[in-house]
């Protein structure tokens, strides 16, 4: 059997929806590139390990431990976001209305801290549950919680018009 048996293939299906998650988390497409990449590397050394078990979980911890791992080397810096709709919208049509909400969205989680922002986009982008999260982060539920609820709050802080904007994992 070829260790890399099913990796091509892994990669050709779930690219896309980790390069939006990676994006999400970074903020950049540049770095968001990187990290896939970076991510998509460690995962193809692991994976005779990995592909029997949820190899698209194992992915995002990478993703989600090297991204922070890159935030504290590097610090905090503005970065662009000039073209945040289409990637989160999927290239979907969109009106102004949701399209000011997505860019408000972004520009809140921007100003959180890596773990927070992690939790957040697992949760209410990947829909993923506070077990799997925490599975991803390589930590307890209740960091998981505490993340989430420090993260919420710190965006409201910041983006009070973010209360009107409904977010679509909660409904």
């Amino acid at each position: 059997m070829d260790r890399y048996e099913g990796f091509r293939e892994f990669v050709l299906a779930r690219g896309p929806a980790l390069s939006r998650t990676a994006y999400l988390l970074s903020g950049d497409h540049g770095v968001a590139e990187e990290l896939v990449q970076e991510a998509l590397a460690k995962t193809a050394g692991h994976w005779r390990r990995v592909r029997d078990g949820n190899p698209e979980g194992y992915v995002r911890r990478v993703m989600v431990n090297l991204h922070t791992s890159w935030w504290r080397k590097l610090g905090r810096r503005e970065r662009p976001y000039a073209d945040i709709t289409e990637v989160i919208s999927g290239g979907r049509p969109d009106s102004a209305h949701a399209t000011t909400d997505r860019l408000v969205l972004v520009t809140a989680l921007a100003a959180l801290a890596p773990k927070q922002r992690a939790a957040i986009v697992l949760r209410f982008y990947e829909d993923l549950s506070e077990r799997e999260i925490a599975d991803a982060m390589g930590v307890t539920n209740g960091t998981v919680k505490r993340n989430i609820h420090d993260g919420l709050r710190r965006m409201r802080t910041l983006m009070p018009t973010l209360h009107d904007i409904e977010l679509e994992a909660t409904a």
